[in-house]
């Protein structure tokens, strides 16, 4: 596998981790009020929309992040060694 192809799980590993994340934090307060009960259709919700809006991002940005001349050359993906 290339460095590459290391940073793209990677990257994909941090946005399922931040995605996880805000979507905890944005069901926290809903199961608190009780205005869902865990495992209910609210918290499925919950979750789907967030993980939409993260992938929606993450796709967005990957290219924006391959453009950046620091992160590339400081990972070395200029490169692109087979290992």
């Amino acid at each position: 596998m290339s460095k590459k192809d290391w940073f793209g799980i990677g990257y994909v590993s941090a946005w399922v981790l931040i995605w996880g994340t805000i979507g905890s934090l944005i069901d926290l307060p809903f199961l608190n009020s009780e205005i869902y009960l865990p495992g209910s259709i609210g918290q499925v919700t919950t979750f789907v929309v967030t993980a939409v809006i993260s992938v929606i991002i993450a796709v967005f940005l990957y290219p924006k992040v391959l453009e950046n001349n620091l992160i590339v050359s400081a990972l070395g993906l200029d490169t692109d060694e087979k290992k």
